[in-house]
């Protein structure tokens, strides 16, 4: 028999399983994916934490991601650098997210990094008429994106500064429940819900554990 190629200590195994949502086997299946993506660049000893990163084209191209508008936001908000080029913690940490076990309380503090386009930490008119743009796949009149954005800010602005903080973008879906406007409701709702878990064939296979605080 050959000797088994180590691609992850076992400390690090269990650093990744006490910190995401994954088991072994999907830690390194994910490894898998992250290699296939530049297998000149990606090394498969990890064992002395390469300083490696992968170019936010390549992971917006990924199957799981090219579909989703909001794809290149996704990946930068995972990204160390705030450019989209991830690690394999940063792909790891964006999948772990994305799985079903992560709870949409940690979801929702992703989905309000991805809608604060200007990275200003709050969610402004123009924020709001980019994430509306992207749901709708641009569908709306402008003032029809106008109007929804007004009306979002005025039903969740909490201390009325005219812009979103992150406890306002809490306050939106229960503010939406109370909404008499069933279109504007659903809309307001969506903008909750754009890190659902994929699903495409093959992002079952991640098991789901626990994430550390």
């Amino acid at each position: 028999m050959g000797n088994k190629q180590t691609i992850f200590t076992d400390e690090q195994l269990d650093a990744y399983q006490d910190c995401t949502f994954f088991a072994r086997k999907e830690i390194l299946r994910l490894h898998g994916r992250y290699h296939e993506l530049a297998p000149n660049l990606v090394p498969m000893d990890y064992t002395h934490e390469p300083d490696v990163k992968l170019p936010i084209q390549l992971i917006t191209n990924m199957p799981e991601l090219k579909e989703n508008p909001f794809r290149e936001r996704i990946v930068e908000a995972f990204s160390e650098d705030g450019q989209g080029n991830l690690s394999f913690n940063d792909f790891v940490d964006m999948f772990s997210v994305l799985s079903e076990m992560a709870p949409r309380e940690l979801k929702a503090i992703y989905a309000f990094k991805i809608y604060d386009f200007n990275t200003d930490n709050f969610i402004c008119k123009e924020d709001l008429e980019k994430t509306i743009n992207k749901l709708t796949r641009e569908e709306l009149a402008p003032e029809e994106v106008t109007l929804v954005c007004e009306k979002v800010i005025e039903e969740a602005d909490l201390d009325g500064d005219g812009k979103l903080a992150y406890p306002d973008f809490e306050n939106i879906k229960k503010r939406a429940s109370h909404n008499t406007d069933m279109s504007d409701r659903r809309l307001i709702l969506k903008t909750t819900c754009i890190l659902e878990p994929l699903k495409r064939e093959g992002t079952e296979m991640f098991e789901s554990k626990k994430r550390c605080s």
